[in-house]
């Protein structure tokens, strides 16, 4: 799975979770368990996007490099 596809599919359970949640349906334990899930899956997307974020970067200064 890479980076584009894994980010799509955290941030789809992400917004599955924050549904079941705002739904109100989820006994307290249930809830609980989903708001640590999503807690833990909101961090990994915020690196993967860091990380993206670094990639565009670093190919932002190459390309300044080259072109100078």
């Amino acid at each position: 799975m890479n980076d584009a596809t894994s980010f799509d599919a955290k941030l789809a359970r992400l917004e599955a979770i924050v549904k079941q949640l705002e739904s109100g349906d989820p006994s307290l334990d249930d809830a609980v368990k989903l708001f640590k899930e999503g807690k833990t899956l909101a961090a990994e997307c915020e690196q993967l996007l860091k990380s993206s974020q670094d990639q565009i970067d670093a190919a932002m200064r190459e390309d300044g490099s080259a072109a100078g």
